[in-house]
């Protein structure tokens, strides 16, 4: 029998581009149904600065409320999942809407203080990012906050990977790495195939650079 999980994927911060609807379909072509709501209306940008500054415009708040709102409607047994700066929503709703089923947080993450709750008991969690990749290095602190969660949450699992790439699981991006994105994506689908069992799955923390 096939046990099918339900994501709620978002967008980095150059827009919903080619390689996050690329990533979608991969985890739809294993079975399971994904959510791509579009935060940036439309909008791609080719510079990884110029999105963030967009962002930055039209307000951090604003872009959360948009996730909230995507999320409005869905059951509330989801797997929510983000690519950098969609991290931070991501995030945000497992901690905080009740009955996530997991969290997958790929090129970066944040402090769980953040949002002022703990990690929910027993919820799963995937984090991945190159462990020279400055943009989770200091002065930034998501591969302090990475670790962290990984060290004290039992259902966390950090997986670095060697290299200074930030968005390597996109596709359609200079810093996609073939070989990189493809072990990530087979994590991710190993997670999720626990995940979607009726039972569901405890995890044991781990730390592994790749």
């Amino acid at each position: 029998m096939l046990y099918v999980a339900e994501i709620l994927l978002f967008h980095h911060a150059h827009g919903l581009t080619r390689g996050c609807l690329a990533f979608a379909e991969r985890l739809r072509a294993a079975g399971h149904v994904v959510h791509t709501p579009d935060l940036y209306d439309g909008k791609i940008f080719t510079d990884l600065t110029e999105g963030v500054r967009y962002a930055e415009e039209v307000g951090f708040d604003t872009i959360i409320e948009r996730c909230r709102l995507a999320a409005n409607g869905l059951p509330d047994r989801m797997v929510y999942a983000g690519f950098s700066l969609g991290v931070l929503p991501a995030q945000m709703l497992t901690q905080t809407r009740p009955g996530a089923k997991g969290a997958l947080l790929f090129h970066g993450c944040v402090p769980t203080s953040e949002f002022g709750r703990p990690w929910p008991m027993g919820v799963p969690v995937q984090i991945h990012m190159m462990d020279a990749d400055e943009w989770v290095l200091p002065p930034n602190q998501d591969l302090d906050a990475a670790r962290q969660l990984s060290e004290t949450v039992a259902s966390a699992e950090l997986f670095l990977y060697p290299g200074n790439r930030h968005l390597f699981a996109d596709n359609s991006l200079p810093d996609y790495d073939q070989k990189a994105a493809a072990l990530l994506l087979d994590r991710v689908l190993s997670v999720l195939d626990r995940i979607a069992q009726p039972s569901g799955s405890r995890l044991d923390g781990r730390s592994e650079t790749t």
